[in-house]
């Protein structure tokens, strides 16, 4: 049962027993971006990547840390996603022990979702490599294509920002999101909606806006809008859902989401009508699949969010859509739109539908490219 009371989505996940873990790696790449992303707390440049290897019996599995290393995002950085997962998380894991136990072992370090989600679900790619079945299967959902979305950063000028959305709806993206601050927001968004009247499309503050704002917030109604995600403050969900009985455009959490009880608390009380999981922030596959089971019992719209991964944590988050209850097009966008050169040796690319195929292979499908890893290392230790 999960913390709510309802059955938890993904019991045989929680059953399973852990291999031996000889060796840990924790490798961290910088991969400048095709161009600057900026959100209304930050404009980020490069992607310092933390990712993690670990080898059983001649078996092994990367996974990628979400953190930043910086703290404008969220407070977990490169930094102390280091500390945590070295210091705390690792002593924890042991052969012979389940992921639900293993799960209860880390509940003692409090917080600290993007170092936990490293860990686990480094393991559960290489149980499944171990299996040689593709991740989604060892979740237990079969595979299916994946709807996509683009995640648009602010820009300096309207015909910028057009030129941005043009290239997607050319692409056939599902939905294209565009970033909003205070002072760059209406216009803006009138400017999109006027060039593209039908367009699927949201809009993402990053918490910028405060209560006094509402009558400006509720402008966006005019819109006709998906969503609008995380308008109030990063750890808010009481004054969202005052905001959200004034507005007729459904509000998205994000950063106020770090794992079921957030959610299922944001949920009772109307504080959203959406909500944007990334696994990486809520601590990893297993309570990601929660929060989506959860709402969608409460009919409630899910979707998987976006950290501007690597090959590594893109291709995560496109077996985790394969979950019940995703059934919003997520962050989830071609490779070419961030880094010219990936990691991974499969980028993501859209069908002629805009759809995107799960990467064949066991794992996570996409095979890590050693040589392009080296190139882009700027930091490496073994822990184990």
């Amino acid at each position: 049962m999960t913390p709510t009371g309802r059955p938890s989505p993904a019991p045989g996940l929680e059953a399973l027993v852990l291999p031996r873990i000889d060796h840990v790696d924790l490798v961290t790449v910088r991969l400048p971006f095709l161009a600057p992303f900026g959100t209304s707390v930050h404009v980020w440049t490069v992607k310092d990547a933390m990712l993690m290897r670990l080898e059983s019996q001649g078996v092994t599995a990367w996974s990628e840390c979400v953190s930043d290393p910086d703290p404008f995002y969220a407070y977990e950085t490169n930094t102390t996603a280091r500390h945590i997962i070295s210091d705390f998380l690792l002593p924890l894991v042991e052969p012979g022990i389940t992921l639900g136990e293993l799960e209860g072992r880390f509940r003692r370090v409090r917080g600290h979702g993007m170092a936990k989600a490293t860990v686990e679900n480094a393991l559960l790619i290489l149980v499944a490599n171990q299996r040689g079945i593709p991740l989604h299967e060892l979740l237990g959902r079969p595979a299916k294509k994946i709807q996509s979305g683009l995640s648009i950063g602010l820009k300096d000028t309207h015909d910028e920002l057009l030129r941005a959305v043009e290239r997607a709806v050319a692409k056939g993206y599902h939905r294209v999101k565009m970033k909003v601050k205070k002072g760059q927001d209406l216009d803006w968004v009138r400017a999109v909606r006027d060039r593209f009247p039908e367009l699927p499309l949201m809009v993402d503050a990053n918490g910028d806006y405060s209560l006094s704002d509402t009558d400006r917030l509720r402008r966006l109604d005019e819109f006709n809008l998906m969503m609008v995600e995380q308008p109030l403050s990063y750890s808010d969900i009481i004054e969202h859902a005052t905001l959200q009985r004034e507005m007729n455009t459904a509000i998205c959490l994000d950063e106020s989401i770090h794992g079921l009880a957030d959610a299922a608390a944001a949920i009772s009380i109307g504080a959203c009508r959406i909500i944007n999981v990334k696994q990486g922030r809520v601590g990893g596959l297993l309570e990601s699949m929660r929060i989506a089971h959860h709402a969608a019992g409460c009919g409630v719209g899910v979707w998987s969010g976006g950290m501007d991964e690597t090959g590594i944590g893109r291709a995560v988050n496109i077996h985790l859509q394969t979950a019940e209850g995703f059934t919003l097009p997520g962050d989830t966008s071609e490779t070419a739109n961030y880094f010219d050169e990936d990691i991974v040796d499969q980028p993501v690319v859209l069908d002629a539908g805009g759809f995107i195929d799960i990467p064949k292979g066991p794992g996570i499908g996409a095979r890590v490219m050693p040589e392009r890893i080296l190139k882009r290392t700027i930091a490496a230790e073994r822990l184990r």
